[in-house]
């Protein structure tokens, strides 16, 4: 009798404690919202640095039997596709390079991005944009280029569908401050102002107005620059800019003109 009180004890301890222990990253099936909202739910944009990689984070990796080889360095780095969103499962856990997750943190995470890398994303339904501190690994599901934290797919608008179309242009700052954003590099002007008049590329010209202003929105998106359209003498030339310096000026004229536009060139005005 007294062994069997003793057993019947140790179930109901053993019952006590699993139900004290911590809850495991997985124990909710489905990612969700946060239940309460905080007050203090923070979507100001992450602020792009230098932060050096970390070299655990550079290995190949294998999720459901496909390989990804983390890119050495995201200078350059600029994609599309459809970004999501995670929340309170993963809240509190901690993400790849062993940070924890705050879904009310302006975070993201990307398949093969270096650790920690500084993402401009646009949503290209609703042309909002915003940036994020890539620190985690995901999403992996076909098509989806990024996972984004509660806060930042708030700020983005992209809570109530879930899922959007966005653009990704990596923001790299170099150990002495040099920026690059996606493709294009910025320079500082101090070393290249290149005169009083301002200067543009001229990229098409045609009759149609029509045809024109479908040609500069998609331009702007692609570019993520300005694109002006002139009527002079019954045609509609298009044209990038203003763009502030020479070294700017040149990178961009050989990008349009390996890009379907070989009959781009320089123009200028007071």
């Amino acid at each position: 009798m007294k062994n069997y009180f003793r057993c019947l004890v140790l179930t109901f301890v053993t019952i006590y404690l699993a139900g004290c222990a911590p809850k495991g990253r997985y124990y909710q099936h489905q990612d969700s919202a946060p239940k309460i909202i905080p007050k203090n739910v923070t979507t100001q944009d992450a602020v792009a640095k230098y932060e050096a990689y970390a070299p655990a984070n550079m290995r190949p990796y294998t999720i459901r039997g496909i390989k990804y080889q983390p890119l050495k360095t995201g200078k350059g780095f600029s994609d599309k596709g459809h970004a999501s969103w995670y929340g309170q499962k993963f809240h509190g856990h901690l993400t790849a390079n062993g940070e924890v997750y705050d879904m009310y943190e302006m975070t993201a995470a990307h398949k093969t991005l270096p650790l920690p890398s500084f993402v401009r994303v646009t949503n290209l339904k609703n042309d909002k944009q915003i940036v994020v501190r890539v620190n985690d690994r995901g999403p992996f599901h076909s098509g989806r280029v990024i996972d984004l934290s509660y806060a930042a797919a708030l700020k983005l608008g992209v809570l109530k569908t879930g899922v959007t179309d966005v653009q990704l242009d990596v923001i790299h700052v170099d150990k002495a401050g040099k920026v690059t954003v996606g493709r294009f590099p910025t320079i500082p002007n101090k070393d290249t102002n290149i005169s009083r008049q301002q200067v543009y590329i001229q990229v098409a010209a045609m009759q149609d107005k029509t045809q024109i202003d479908k040609l500069a929105s998609g331009l702007e998106i692609l570019y993520q620059r300005p694109f002006k359209t002139r009527f002079e003498r019954g045609i509609y030339k298009l044209h990038l800019g203003p763009i502030n310096n020479e070294h700017e000026v040149d990178y961009l004229l050989n990008e349009l003109k390996s890009n379907d536009y070989p009959s781009a060139y320089k123009v200028y005005f007071d």
